[in-house]
């Protein structure tokens, strides 16, 4: 049903050149469905660690530990994604993310050991799915209408993104936490299915060439990829934990999973909204623009995060924090796909990419424990706040050809 909805979208709007309408259709279906079983469970990792008696430099540790995994594994999981082809790897990823998932929820149980499991096989699966869905989709992308394909993308993700931790949220309160965890792992073995009805488009059985390799290409994107990679813990990680925890508060109960889910939910709209206008914008040649204005942005919602103190307050700056970020990364995943295809080795480079954000990510972690180890955890996560809302800023140094012409 999902993919026949998105193969009828798809055809009007005539956007990619390489795939057929079913195989786009078929990778969105995917999409969707594992956005949803990620989001469902992701939101609340960390709540869920808290609760159960970790603290939160140990939290950040432990992500520190996911993210630096992460980029160790990114040119080994690159390397087998050109080996099995992109949509093999992302069936894979899909079934290796299912026992992550159900080992997670034992956590409690067994012991923190569980942990380094947790981090080997979700770490590999998000480092494989991550190159893989990438390689595929800047393959079929269009090089006129990119913009609006990113769009597009960007829409189904935060569709999934801003209800999923809601009804996430309402079945952790109602039924408690390890069952959302158990029903992302059957959705996530239920998101491998629409992969298994059309071969690859990226030819298998590939290596990973560093011969001739345009550095020049990577180069001028380190230190926004590294910046990327401090945003995306912050939002996704350290945001959601400080809410719970400063601001919700968190309990033997589990009231905070339901309404940590529906303060992550109202981003729905404005990026709904935002992604349509974004998309036309990077067609119209104003991309770097865009990824400027909105890096700004973004850093001040940053700083900004430091002051809220109430759930209204933290509804508005979601909102706010979404449209700009979603303005930065539509226009920076442009560059980044156009970059690939110059490059000629579009999984190596990919693979590069992917190893530089989850270092930032591991690197944001680490100085997240460091803080909370001199400052206490309060005053830690708000001065991460106001480094992070500065290193930001460095998205605004990224040089791609396509918007200097």
């Amino acid at each position: 049903m999902i993919q026949k909805l998105l193969h009828r979208i798809l055809v009007r709007r005539h956007f990619w050149r390489h795939a057929t309408f079913s195989e786009v259709a078929e990778l969105y279906a995917s999409r969707l469905l594992r956005m949803l079983a990620l989001n469902i469970a992701a939101s609340f990792m960390s709540i869920f660690l808290y609760q159960h008696g970790f603290t939160i430099p140990f939290i950040a540790l432990f992500w520190a530990a996911f993210f630096g995994f992460k980029s160790l594994i990114s040119l080994p999981m690159a390397a087998f994604v050109a080996h099995i082809g992109a949509k093999h790897g992302i069936l894979v990823s899909n079934i290796m993310y299912i026992p992550s998932m159900i080992i997670f929820s034992l956590v409690p149980i067994y012991g923190t050991w569980l942990l380094c499991v947790v981090v080997f096989l979700q770490g590999s699966s998000a480092a494989m799915y991550s190159i893989a869905y990438s390689t595929d989709f800047s393959k079929v992308k269009s090089a006129t209408h990119a913009g609006k394909e990113i769009a597009f993308m960007n829409i189904i993700e935060k569709v999934t993104t801003g209800l999923s931790p809601l009804i996430g949220g309402l079945i952790a309160f109602a039924l408690g936490p390890q069952v959302v965890l158990i029903i992302a792992s059957i959705l996530f073995a239920v998101a491998a299915i629409p992969l298994l009805q059309t071969g690859e488009q990226e030819m298998p059985r590939q290596k990973l060439d560093f011969k001739g390799f345009p550095w020049h290409l990577i180069r001028p994107v380190i230190a926004a990829e590294l910046a990327v990679g401090f945003d995306v813990f912050t939002s996704g990680t350290v945001w959601s934990l400080y809410v719970a925890v400063f601001i919700l508060g968190v309990s033997a109960s589990n009231g905070v999973y339901a309404a940590n889910g529906a303060l992550l939910s109202v981003v729905l709209f404005a990026a709904l909204g935002a992604s349509y206008a974004y998309g036309k914008l990077i067609d119209g040649k104003k991309g770097g623009v865009l990824m400027r204005i909105a890096s700004f942005g973004n850093a001040l919602t940053h700083l900004m995060r430091a002051f809220i103190t109430t759930p209204v307050a933290v509804a508005g700056l979601n909102v706010a924090n979404e449209a700009a970020t979603t303005g930065y990364t539509m226009a920076y995943t442009r560059g980044i796909f156009d970059n690939a295809d110059l490059s000629g080795k579009r999984i190596t480079y990919l693979g590069l990419i992917e190893l530089l954000g989850n270092l930032g990510a591991a690197l944001a972690g680490l100085t997240l424990s460091i803080l909370c180890f001199y400052l206490g955890d309060h005053l830690a996560i708000q001065a991460f706040f106001f480094i992070v809302g500065g290193i930001v800023l460095l998205v605004m140094t990224a040089k791609f050809p396509l918007y200097r012409k």
